[in-house]
C-alpha cells in the first residue's frame, strides 16, 4: 500500500530501481498552455552540481552515470489523464559517488510572459513507483496554494549512512529555472 506523504516527511526508499512521476492539471481558460518542466539537479556535498551533465531535463535526458533518465517533455500538461505528466527513471545503484542529493524541481516555462503561477495549477503531485512491479510506493500531493510561485522543489532523494531516502519538500519560489542554475552551478554554462 502506498504511503501518502506530508510536507517535510521522509522515508527510506529500500529499492534501487524507481520512477519519479510528477503530475498536474492546469486550470482552463488562462489563455496559454501551461508548459511545466521537471528537472533533476544532482548535487554533491558542497550543494553544487559537479559537472553540468548532472542537470537532467528534457534537453539532457540522461545523467553521465546513466542513473537518471528523463522520459520527455509534456508541453501542455495533457498526459496526466492517463498517467504522470513527466517522469524520471532512477537507478540508485548507478548514482556517481560524488552525488549526495537529487532535487526534483518543476518550473513553469515563460511564466512571467504568460502571467502564470502554481496558483493556476491543481492536483500537483510527485510519486515514487517501484520499477519492478509498477506499484506506487509513496505520493506527495501539493496541497498548499502557491498563488505567486512559478517554481517548486517537489521532493528530493538524499543519501544518509549509505542509504537513499526521499523527502517531500514542497518549497515554492517566485523564480525561473535560471535561479536554480545560479544556485547550484559553479559558473558553468549550460547548453
Amino acid at each position: 500500500m502506498a504511503i501518502n506523504l506530508q510536507k517535510g516527511q521522509k522515508i527510506d526508499i529500500g529499492l534501487n530501481n524507481i520512477t519519479i512521476g510528477l503530475g498536474w492539471n492546469p486550470n482552463e481558460g488562462t489563455g496559454h498552455d501551461f508548459d511545466l518542466d521537471v528537472s533533476a539537479i544532482m548535487i554533491d556535498n558542497n550543494r553544487l552540481v559537479p559537472i553540468d551533465e548532472f542537470f537532467v531535463f528534457y534537453n539532457n535526458p540522461d545523467s553521465p552515470d546513466l542513473s537518471l533518465h528523463h522520459t520527455g517533455d509534456d508541453p501542455t500538461g495533457g498526459n496526466s489523464a492517463t498517467g504522470d505528466d513527466e517522469s524520471i527513471i532512477v537507478d540508485l545503484s548507478k548514482i556517481d559517488n560524488r552525488i549526495a542529493e537529487v532535487l526534483f524541481v518543476v518550473t513553469i516555462h515563460e511564466a512571467t510572459n504568460r502571467r502564470q503561477n502554481f496558483g493556476q495549477v491543481r492536483d500537483s503531485y510527485i510519486r515514487i513507483i517501484n520499477e519492478a512491479t509498477s506499484e506506487e510506493v509513496c505520493k506527495y500531493e501539493l496541497g498548499e496554494d502557491f498563488s505567486i510561485e512559478t517554481a517548486i522543489e517537489f521532493g528530493r532523494l538524499y543519501k544518509r549512512n549509505e542509504k537513499w531516502k526521499f523527502e517531500a519538500s514542497g518549497i515554492g519560489y517566485k523564480e525561473d529555472l535560471a535561479f536554480f542554475l545560479g544556485k547550484y552551478f559553479k559558473g558553468q554554462i549550460i547548453k
